[in-house]
């Protein structure tokens, strides 16, 4: 999968889906693209260097992934207890679109539910 099929389908999960690249203040980090549900983030990456995609995900499922799949692993700059980092020149395409829809379904049930 490269960056622009993964952008489309990221976008594709939702109406409610938003895409920006809020870090262009930060050298290093001024490519990368962000996706948000309910105004919160649930994937993001380096659109110039289409490498980890950082994904949210259930705790208790994070370890499992690790051990089953080489491509997943610690998440750029979030919490690895809340977060992963899938590689996406590794990973399957079904495995990088799942692990997407898992994330922008728990954050949209999260934020849906504070209302």
């Amino acid at each position: 999968m490269n960056v622009e099929e993964y952008r489309d389908y990221c976008l594709s999960l939702g109406s409610d889906v938003e895409e920006k690249m809020p870090f262009g203040a930060f050298n290093h980090a001024s490519g990368v693209l962000v996706f948000y549900v309910k105004g919160h983030m649930f994937s993001f990456f380096d659109a110039d260097n289409f490498g980890v995609v950082t994904l949210k995900c259930h705790p208790e499922h994070i370890d499992k992934l690790k051990e089953q799949h080489p491509a997943i692993g610690n998440p750029y700059n979030l919490s690895p207890k809340h977060w992963i980092g899938v590689d996406a020149r590794m990973a399957s395409t079904h495995l990088l679109q799942t692990l997407t829809r898992e994330s922008y379904e728990i954050v949209k049930t999260k934020y849906s539910k504070k209302k």
